[in-house]
C-alpha cells in the first residue's frame, strides 16, 4: 500500500521538476537575447530585412550555399582567360562555390564601438559595423560623448596598409563627421559608387554643395569646379576651417569621383567604365595624401569591388597574377562583407580579364605620331601590322543574337534593313505604340552612349518606305532636334534610303508634318531646316538635318576635314537645342554611323583631357550595336581624322 501511492508522489515531484528547469532555461535564455539584441555585438549575423528598430535598416545578405574546403591560390595572369571560362561555364557555378567559400568574418572580431546605444544612429544599417581593431577613430570633441565615432574602416591595398577608409555613405546625422575625418586624416581623395538615391530608396545623403559652399561644424565646403562625363563625375571641393582657431590649417583641394553607372541592381554592364575611372583615381591621387575614401551606401561591396580591382591590378604589374580570393579574405577581416555577392565577385574577375586581353589603349595626343609608326609596322608572329591585330582584337566582342528577340519578331523582319544588323533588346529605341495595333513600338534603332552623355546618339538604319513614319515618330519622341545622314538615297544603283523629307512644301507621315524651310550647300554636307509639327499634340519643332556626301559605301572619305567641320557643326546645333539625342543614320545603321559615333566621342575626349582611345570607344559601340566601325578601313580613318584634327586644329578653335 505505501509503495502504490509513493510511486506516483515521486513520479509527480520528477515532472514538476523537469518542469522547473525547463522554465528557467526558457527564461535564461530571453534574458541573454535581450542583452544580445541591447548590446549588438554580434549584429553582424543578424537575419535579412529590417530590425526592431523601423528606422534601422537591415543591409541584405545573400544566403550562402555550404561551402566547401577547397583551396583558390593565386592564379598567373597567363592563365587567367582560360580560367575565366571554366568558372564562369554553367551560370558561373564555380565562382559562385568559390564566392561561397570566402570567411564571411573573423571569429574574433567585436564591433563594440558601433553597437554603444550612443552610436546608433549613425550606423546606415545594423548589420553592417566596422571591427573596433579597424575603425576610424576621430578626434573626441570636448564634452560629446563617442565623438570619436565614425562607421569607417581601414583597408589595405595591393602593398599599403591603410591605403584606404572603406565607408558607408555619409547619413544626414553624419555629414559633420565625415567631413571631420577628411579633414583630420588628409585625404585628398574620395571615391562615390553609389548615387544618392537607387530605386526611390536614399542610399547616401549629399554631402556637397552643388554650387556656393555649404559648412559642417567648423569645416566650410565649397564646389570650385564640376565635370560630367559618361561614366563618371569629377567634383573638386575646396574645403577650409572656419572661425578662430589656433594654428588653423590652410585650405586644402579635394577630389570626388563618383562612377555614376553602377546599376540599381547587378554590376556594370561591361568593366572598362570602372577600369577607366580607376586609372583616373590612381592618376589623380597626390602621393602625399592620407587614405583614399571610398564609399558607396553599407560602404561593404562597391566599395569592396573597387578595392580589390585596384589592388589586383597592382599585383598583376608586380607579380604577373592575381589573388582575389586571397585578398577579399584578408580584407573581410578589417571590415565585415567586402564584396557582397558573387556578380561583384565575377565582376572582378571580369575587369582584370579585360585589362589583361586589351591593357591600357589610352594614348597621350603627343604620342600619337609615334603610335601610328607601331600600328603600320608589321608583327613577326602573325604577319599583320599592328593595326590589322588591333583591329581582329575586336572580334573578341561576341553578337549576342539571344539578346534581338524584339527585332526577330515576324512582325518586325520586314522593318530591317539588313537582316544581320538588329538592335539589342536592352538598349533599342522603343517609340510609342499605335492604339490597338500590335509591334508598332520597334524600330531598327539603338541608344548609344557619348563621352558626355549617356544615350547621346539614336544610331539607325536608313528608312524603308514602310519606315518612314516610325522614323519620324522616333526622332519626334526622343525630341531629337538633329539628324546626321551619311548615304545618298541610292547608291551604285540600289536604294539605301528612303527620301523622308519633302524636295519643296510639306510631307505628312501620320501625325507628323514636315515642312522644308531651307537648303544649305556646304563644301561636304547639305544643311536642311525642317519645321516639324505633331498634330495630335499640337506642338511644332525646328529640326536641323546634316547630309554628309562624299563617302561611299565601300571606302572611306578622302579625307578627314569634311567629317571634322560635319562634326563641329552638329555640336554647335546641339549647344543650341539643348543636348537632346542626336540621330544618326547611314543604310544598315553600322559601319559609317559607328565611325561616326566613333570620332564624336574620341575628337571630344582629345579636346577636353588630350586623351584619345580608338580601340576601347569602337569595342564600346560595338557592345552596343552589331558590326560598329565595320571595315579595317573604317577603324584606320578614326586614328586619320584624329591626326587631321590635331595638325589642323590644334588650339581647338572649330570646337569651342
Amino acid at each position: 500500500m505505501d509503495s502504490a501511492i509513493f510511486l506516483p508522489l515521486l513520479s509527480c515531484v520528477a515532472l514538476a521538476c523537469i518542469l522547473v528547469i525547463g522554465v528557467f532555461i526558457i527564461v535564461l535564455y530571453m534574458l541573454r537575447f535581450r542583452k544580445y539584441k541591447h548590446n549588438g555585438t554580434n549584429s553582424l549575423r543578424l537575419a535579412n530585412g529590417r530590425g526592431e528598430d523601423a528606422e534601422m535598416q537591415s543591409m541584405p545578405l545573400l544566403a550562402r550555399s555550404p561551402s566547401t574546403n577547397r583551396k583558390y591560390p593565386p592564379l598567373a595572369v597567363d592563365r587567367l582567360e582560360e580560367e575565366f571560362n571554366r568558372r564562369s561555364a554553367d551560370d558561373n557555378k564555380l565562382f559562385r562555390e568559390e564566392f561561397n567559400s570566402l570567411p564571411s568574418c573573423p571569429i574574433q572580431a567585436t564591433c563594440e564601438a558601433a553597437s554603444k546605444e550612443e552610436n546608433k544612429e549613425k550606423n546606415r544599417y545594423v548589420n553592417i559595423l566596422p571591427y573596433d581593431n579597424f575603425r576610424v577613430h576621430l578626434t573626441s570633441l570636448e564634452g560629446v560623448p563617442d565623438s570619436d565615432y565614425i562607421n569607417a574602416s581601414y583597408v589595405n591595398g595591393y602593398q599599403d596598409k591603410n591605403k584606404f577608409i572603406a565607408a558607408q555613405g555619409p547619413k544626414e546625422e553624419t555629414l559633420t563627421d565625415y567631413w571631420r575625418m577628411i579633414w583630420e586624416l588628409n585625404t585628398a581623395t574620395i571615391v562615390m559608387v553609389t548615387n544618392l538615391k537607387e530605386r526611390k530608396e536614399c542610399k547616401c545623403a549629399q554631402y556637397w554643395p552643388d554650387q556656393g559652399c555649404w559648412t559642417y561644424g567648423n569645416l566650410r565646403v565649397s564646389v570650385e569646379d564640376v565635370t560630367v562625363l559618361v561614366d563618371y563625375t569629377i567634383r573638386k571641393f575646396l574645403i577650409q576651417v572656419v572661425g578662430d582657431i589656433p594654428n588653423k590649417k590652410p585650405p586644402r583641394l579635394i577630389t570626388q569621383f563618383h562612377f555614376t553607372s553602377w546599376p540599381d541592381f547587378g554590376v556594370p554592364f561591361a568593366p572598362i567604365g570602372m577600369l577607366k575611372f580607376l586609372k583616373k583615381v590612381k592618376t589623380c591621387n597626390p602621393p602625399y595624401a592620407g587614405p583614399i575614401v571610398v564609399h558607396c551606401s553599407a560602404g561593404v561591396g562597391r566599395t569592396g569591388t573597387f578595392i580589390v580591382i585596384d589592388a589586383m591590378l597592382d599585383m598583376i604589374q608586380t607579380e604577373r597574377k592575381v589573388d582575389v580570393f586571397g585578398f577579399v579574405t584578408r580584407i573581410r577581416a578589417q571590415r565585415c562583407q567586402m564584396v557582397q555577392t558573387d556578380m561583384q565577385y565575377v565582376f572582378i574577375y571580369q575587369a582584370l580579364l579585360e585589362f589583361q586581353l586589351y591593357g591600357d589603349t589610352e594614348l597621350e595626343v603627343t604620342s600619337l605620331e609615334s603610335h601610328l609608326q607601331k600600328l603600320y609596322n608589321k608583327n613577326t608572329p602573325s604577319g599583320c601590322t599592328g593595326l590589322e591585330d588591333e583591329f581582329k582584337k575586336l572580334t573578341t566582342v561576341k553578337i549576342q543574337n539571344e539578346k534581338m528577340r524584339t527585332g526577330n519578331l515576324p512582325a518586325n523582319m520586314k522593318k530591317n534593313r539588313v537582316l544581320q544588323i538588329i538592335p539589342y533588346d536592352f538598349n533599342r529605341v522603343i517609340i510609342p505604340m499605335k492604339r490597338g495595333e500590335e509591334f508598332t513600338d520597334y524600330i531598327n534603332g539603338s541608344f548609344i552612349d557619348g563621352y558626355r552623355q549617356k544615350d547621346a546618339f539614336l544610331a539607325g538604319q536608313g528608312p524603308l518606305q514602310q519606315t518612314v513614319e516610325d522614323f519620324w515618330r522616333m526622332v519626334w519622341e526622343w525630341r531629337s532636334c538633329s539628324i546626321v545622314m551619311l548615304t545618298e538615297l541610292e547608291e551604285r544603283g540600289q536604294e539605301k534610303c528612303a527620301r523622308y523629307w519633302p524636295t519643296e512644301g510639306t510631307i505628312t507621315y501620320g501625325d507628323i508634318i514636315i515642312e522644308l524651310k531651307q537648303e544649305n550647300s556646304h563644301d561636304s554636307y547639305t544643311v536642311r531646316d525642317f519645321s516639324v509639327s505633331n498634330t495630335r499634340e499640337n506642338k511644332s519643332r525646328q529640326i536641323r538635318q546634316f547630309h554628309f556626301h562624299g563617302w561611299p559605301e565601300i571606302g572611306i572619305p578622302e579625307d578627314g576635314k569634311g567629317m571634322i567641320s560635319l562634326i563641329a557643326a552638329v555640336q554647335k546645333q546641339q549647344q543650341h537645342t539643348g543636348n537632346h539625342p542626336i540621330t544618326v543614320h547611314c543604310s544598315a545603321g553600322a559601319g559609317r554611323t559607328g565611325t561616326f559615333c566613333a570620332l564624336c566621342t574620341i575628337l571630344e575626349r582629345v579636346k577636353t583631357e588630350g586623351i584619345l582611345d580608338v580601340f576601347q570607344t569602337v569595342k564600346s559601340l560595338r557592345t552596343q550595336r552589331p558590326h560598329m566601325v565595320q571595315t579595317l578601313e573604317q577603324y584606320e580613318f578614326c586614328y586619320k581624322v584624329v591626326q587631321e584634327y590635331i595638325e589642323a586644329f590644334s588650339d581647338y578653335a572649330n570646337f569651342k
